[in-house]
């Protein structure tokens, strides 16, 4: 978890990274505590780079196309920048998100399984990934049922991927817990240790039922456009 940068009065980084600390278990005080993933998406490259400035360095994005247009020149100019794709990605844009992006979170279907493994091979890459889960069985979301999720990350690993976690979005109007913690079950039960949960409303939340990766966009940037 990165440190906030000293200034004279806090910042919304500053807010963040104390709620996220105040929120890690006793038993985990000891840990490295949960990586915080600042989501830019419609944000500008300015706003990004305000918070490169206070030391933050993982950032998060939906779109590819959106990214293209915001990080290279951001990523030339910060090295250990690590940029996280949290969004659904389309097989056509798979080229493209192997090539800008550090993670991917959103690793949905075998399809998008097998054409990811391809160009991670082409382009001499090896990214983590994590499995979207849809721990509410909404149909109208992406992500591999709670049902399928062992069976999906057996095909997974059986074709070369390098899957360290599952990710979930809960429903909009559900108590987040239970799905934060059936996530971590279905880790569990699968030998991953990663979980890619949590987002500005529930964050504190997830860090108490063991996120690693806890996804911030409006408490760290303001309400989106």
């Amino acid at each position: 978890m990165p440190q906030a940068a000293q200034s004279s009065s806090p910042t919304p980084l500053d807010d963040v990274l104390a709620r996220i600390k105040a929120a890690i278990p006793p038993e985990r005080l000891d840990d490295r505590g949960p990586q915080l993933l600042a989501v830019s998406k419609t944000k500008p490259a300015e706003a990004v780079q305000a918070l490169l400035d206070q030391g933050q360095r993982h950032f998060a994005e939906n779109r590819v196309q959106e990214a293209q247009a915001k990080f290279p020149a951001l990523q030339q100019a910060y090295p250990d920048l690590v940029l996280h794709l949290i969004g659904p990605l389309q097989t056509n844009k798979v080229k493209e998100a192997v090539a800008l992006f550090d993670a991917i979170h959103s690793l949905d279907r075998e399809k998008l399984a097998r054409a990811l493994k391809s160009e991670m091979d082409k382009q001499g890459r090896d990214l983590p990934c994590f499995i979207q889960v849809n721990t509410g069985e909404e149909p109208q979301k992406a992500g591999i049922a709670p049902a399928q999720t062992a069976e999906f990350i057996g095909l997974c690993r059986t074709l070369g991927l390098n899957i360290v976690g599952l990710m979930c979005i809960p429903p909009f109007d559900e108590d987040p817990a239970p799905h934060f913690a059936l996530l971590r079950v279905l880790a569990e039960r699968n030998g991953l240790d990663q979980l890619s949960m949590g987002m500005s409303s529930d964050f504190e939340t997830a860090v108490q039922l063991g996120a690693t990766h806890v996804r911030v966009g409006s408490a760290l940037f303001g309400a989106r456009d």
